[in-house]
């Protein structure tokens, strides 16, 4: 039978005959996907979507002649009916997602074989790292100027772009020297922050059904390509599959209760769990593999190059339920998970290394170590001295586990609260102390001729996640330090004006002068409010982590809409309360960050950080002390006991967060992506003047409006030596399935990151410096914003417009996030609307507004001044400078899953009688700007449609458009009825035969479905 959702004729245009695969997969799982629904439901239900895909275009898109037809259908369906559709709908998108992160794993199995031209448009316009010294320099400076290296680009044949294997033949070739390489990867420090953002809307039981599905067809594709197997046993799996999904479609997709903060917390660790923590090994043998084929006589990186942060449970902006003891519970619950698979690994190792003292020599300190382990582990001795007297590995690690044991028990107390029982027992109180063990272990067996591969992995894995599996990073508004000082002065009447009342420059001049000081502020009993309690509370939590934990547990601060030097002068005095930072030696244990969010602090971010990089005392803390800037005052000055003692920070380096979400939301998409490409460039050249290593924190979100998009051209796209061997990047959301699911594609997506951060460090292609292209850039960013400001917050029925046009309020009903959907405020207004939730509810709509708005207006203003000549320059910024591709290549992506129709459906149907003359007037301007910015970004790309340059994405989004289109009538008919039930019960007259909980039980279960369908929502 065919394709319940896609004709013969369809699902050949869709799909090259080169997959195959995939072709045959989707047949499979379309088939069972039918089986199921007419199990559950009936033939009806599976006419009835056969009908309502029928209504869509061939392109998948929604049509208005149909739409009438559409409306018509599901107006007939009782709620029980509509929810079933729904249901089916998004079942069908996570069947989709599953089969299509197979098969991008598979083809990611076959990078390191399959081979593909180089990019030559790239490859011809590439610069060396202005960063190199003088003896570094290359014999030949410019591409075109060796014969036989342009033979090479014209010519060979590499590995596909964005693995290892890639990159270092293409330095090779490009005569990159060995020094420059070799500096770059022993400082290599690539950090992947996840959040807890609330755009990923499975739930963690589905998760689990998934990974059952994933499984099983992984064990279907074993069994079709093996030869002379049983037909019975590939009829079995798919048996199994029936049963799995039918399980599937008898779970509830909806969270039955909002999550805790720590629930948030295990579905994060569920990532590192079942992918990370056995993967992400497998990236270091990786690139030490390739380093060796092409440059054996380099070392690689540590193999902690790429390590994980995380934000669940330490993020306390905006979220009232992070309160101190989370972030506590969270530390524990980190360290559990960890103890736990090293424990694991540990009685692995026990059964495999049986190496008798009969057959092999022990060298003399393993022995010594035993002999004092027989001290202190008497009992483990007693129990099996006997039986591992001539197995000295097994009785070596009989001793680790015990400790290990020893120190999860510890931990579990700590978790509870309670005092530990076995305090004095024998353990470890860091993961360097377990490391040494492993290295003692791994150091006898190598001089004695034996390797281990388990152990080598284990090793590699503490190196990596240590006890800590992750870095927790505290984040906090910088509204809440100024408040809470502010209190705290005034209870102490210290000023003789309230702290807020002061000037910038006040502000600033008290708290220097206060920082030099050692008398403290706050007492120990805390006689303020409670959010002046919290914030002081977090510091000294923070200071606890770092006790129990180590300084590695917690040691970055970020500070959310930082405007002003003051900003980050009051983290320093509320850590200097907590012991935190020492003003006597200019010494401390966190690192302060400013998160630069609006468009007006992107621009004032040079200002901010220039002054604060001319204060003595903030100098003094980055260099790692005064003693580190004038050796010889060392030992002059006497140190706070317990106090921060030594530079226990990476030295001179300043850290640097930009926002994609905030500065979108208020700019508009292209404006965004300027100003954060300059205040990069700005504050790379302020940090070289002071001779400061800089590191950008990328807030990225998972849509493209809040930063998200393919990382590998994103990285390449930064300016200059922005970048220089450091990155941190955030992972929300929606990323976290598509990215973390599956080993290979984690093992993938972090290689081209990987990859991304040191092709973008020593080879650039120097157009981000060519002034007039900036100028151009900055003209089109200042239309650009105009125009999107002009509609977001000029125009007067906007608000109404949004609030009744789009689901926003039924979002904030779903039970996905610890985290309200909007600031404290409490106003129904954009400037409270977090910058999630804003694009969540675009997307559901098929605008994408954010990703989009402004952009077209601000091209055409400037082709109309020289159409021919401004036309040319726009397609050669396109060809060669990598930032205007990527915002032309992601704008196009979103553009591609507009749905014009659909959206103006929306508009007439759920406008209210009074409003809709007004609100369709709004509707044609945004109409108008989209039809404007895809004729644009076609006429530039040279496209024919959207996405011929990317086939594969292509392919994926024409895949689901079709589908969303009667999801999204479904979700319109819905949305309508429970607002036409709130208006009517707000009057006493209730007309409707549902109640309310049905129908935004339905609604609800419509936004899962197009989220799953849209895959990039927030």
């Amino acid at each position: 039978m065919g394709s319940l959702l896609y004709s013969s004729s369809q699902t050949a245009n869709v799909y090259p005959m080169s997959e195959l695969f995939l072709r045959h997969r989707l047949q499979v799982v379309e088939e069972l996907w039918e089986s199921v629904l007419r199990q559950e439901c009936g033939q009806k239900m599976v006419d009835l979507l056969r009908q309502l895909r029928d209504l869509c275009s061939p392109e998948g898109q929604a049509t208005h002649d149909q739409a009438s037809s559409a409306v018509e259908l599901i107006e007939q369906l009782n709620i029980n009916e509509a929810i079933r559709a729904a249901r089916a709908f998004a079942l069908y998108f996570q069947l989709i997602n599953i089969i299509e992160q197979e098969y991008e794993q598979k083809q990611q199995l076959t990078r390191y074989s399959d081979t593909e031209t180089t990019d030559q448009e790239y490859l011809a316009n590439i610069i060396y790292s202005t960063n190199q010294r003088e003896d570094d320099l290359p014999v030949t400076k410019a591409l075109g100027a060796d014969a036989g290296t342009q033979s090479w680009i014209d010519n060979t044949q590499v590995s596909q772009k964005g693995t290892f294997s890639a990159l270092f033949p293409l330095l090779f070739k490009l005569n990159v020297p060995p020094q420059q390489i070799q500096r770059l990867i022993s400082q290599l420090d690539i950090r992947l922050v996840f959040t807890a953002h609330p755009t990923e809307i499975v739930r963690h039981t589905i998760r689990d059904k998934q990974r059952q599905v994933v499984d099983l067809l992984q064990k279907l594709d074993e069994l079709e390509n093996r030869s002379g197997g049983y037909p019975w046993e590939a009829a079995e799996v798919k048996e199994r599959l029936l049963e799995e999904i039918r399980l599937w479609w008898r779970t509830d997709e909806l969270h039955q209760f909002k999550p805790t903060v720590l629930d948030e917390v295990d579905y994060a660790l569920h990532y590192f769990q079942e992918v990370l923590f056995d993967g992400i090994p497998q990236l270091y043998k990786r690139l030490k593999y390739s380093l060796e084929q092409t440059f054996p006589w380099l070392e690689p990186p540590s193999k902690n190059f790429c390590s994980f942060g995380s934000w669940v449970g330490s993020d306390r902006d905006g979220n009232p339920s992070v309160t101190p003891e989370v972030t506590w519970k969270t530390a524990c619950y980190q360290r559990k998970m960890v103890l736990e698979r090293y424990i694991k690994s540990v009685k692995q190792l026990i059964e495999l290394l049986s190496v008798s003292m009969h057959w092999s020599d022990v060298l003399p300190d393993l022995l010594e170590s035993l002999e004092l382990d027989q001290s202190t582990l008497s009992d483990v001795y007693d129990a099996l001295a006997l039986r591992y007297r001539q197995e000295p590995y097994r009785l070596k690690l009989a001793y680790v586990l015990r400790r290990l044991e020893n120190t999860r028990d510890r931990n579990l107390a700590l978790y509870n609260r309670e005092v530990p029982q076995n305090e004095n027992a024998s353990m470890y109180r860091s993961g360097a102390e377990f490391l040494a063990e492993l290295r003692l272990i791994q150091r006898n067996l190598t001089e004695t001729g034996l390797g281990c591969r388990e152990l080598e992995n284990l090793i590699c894995q503490v190196e990596i996640f240590d006890f800590n599996l992750t870095q927790l990073d505290i984040r906090q508004e910088s509204s809440r330090h100024s408040d809470a000082l502010n209190e705290i002065l005034e209870y102490l009447q210290v000023l003789p004006q309230p702290y807020n009342e002061l000037s910038e420059s006040q502000r600033v001049a008290w708290l220097t002068g206060e920082l030099q000081t050692r008398r403290p502020l706050i007492p120990s009993e805390l006689p303020f409010s409670e959010k002046t309690n919290d914030v002081i509370e977090t510091f000294r939590i923070l200071r606890s982590l770092q006790q129990e934990f180590g300084i590695s547990i917690c040691q970055t601060y970020i500070i959310s809409m930082c405007r002003e030097v003051s900003d980050v002068l009051e983290v320093l005095i509320l850590a200097k309360e907590a012991r935190l930072f020492d003003p006597a030696i200019a010494v401390g244990s966190i690192r302060v960050v400013p998160l630069f969010e609006t468009v007006e602090d992107l621009q004032r971010s040079n200002s901010v950080m220039s002054q604060l990089f001319q204060l003595p005392l903030y100098r003094a803390l980055l260099a790692g002390g005064y003693e580190a800037i004038n050796p010889e005052t060392a030992g002059l000055t006497p140190q706070i006991p317990n106090s921060p003692s030594s530079s226990i920070l990476n030295p001179n380096l300043q850290e640097v967060m930009l926002g994609y979400s905030d500065s979108n939301k208020d700019s508009g998409f292209l404006s965004s992506n300027w100003e954060i490409h300059k205040a990069q460039k700005s504050l790379q050249k302020i940090a070289e003047k002071y001779g400061v290593n800089l590191r950008i924190f990328h807030g990225r979100g998972g849509s493209v409006g809040r930063g998200g998009g393919p990382a590998y051209e994103a990285i390449l796209a930064q300016p200059g030596n922005s970048i220089n061997g450091r990155i941190k990047i955030t992972e929300q959301g929606e990323v976290l399935a598509s990215k973390y699911s599956l080993v290979d594609l984690a093992l993938y997506h972090v290689e081209t990151i990987t990859t991304a951060v040191v092709q973008a460090s020593l080879l650039r292609t120097g157009f981000d410096d060519i002034e007039p292209w900036n100028e151009i850039m900055e003209e089109l960013s200042v239309r650009s914003r105009q125009h999107y400001r002009a509609l977001i917050y000029e125009q007067p029925d906007f608000i109404d417009f949004f609030h009744q046009v789009t689901p926003i309020e039924e979002i904030s009903q779903l039970q996905i996030s610890s985290r309200p959907a909007r600031r404290p405020s409490g106003k129904k207004d954009l400037s409270s609307l977090r910058a999630i939730p804003w694009v969540f509810s675009w997307t559901q709509t098929r605008i994408l507004l954010p990703s989009w708005y402004g952009m077209g207006t601000a091209l055409q203003e400037f082709l109309d001044a020289e159409p021919e000549e401004h036309l040319k320059l726009l397609r050669y910024f396109y060809m060669k400078w990598p930032f205007f591709k990527m915002v032309i290549s992601k704008a196009e992506m979103t553009l591609a899953k507009v749905d014009i129709e659909m959206a103006r459906h929306y508009v007439q149907e759920l406008s209210n009688p009074e409003d809709t003359s007004r609100f369709e007037q709004v509707f044609e301007q945004i109409a108008s700007e989209f039809y404007l910015t895809r004729d644009l970004v076609l006429n530039i790309t040279g496209h024919k449609r959207l996405l011929d340059g990317d086939p594969i994405l292509q392919r994926s989004v024409q895949l689901r458009n079709g589908t969303i289109v009667p999801l999204g009538f479904i979700q319109v008919s819905l949305l309508k009825r429970l607002r036409q039930y709130k208006n009517t019960s707000t009057s006493g007259v209730i007309h409707s035969r549902y109640s309310k909980g049905e129908l935004l039980r339905g609604a609800l279960l419509t936004i899962n479905g197009i989220a799953a369908g849209m895959r990039n929502t927030g």
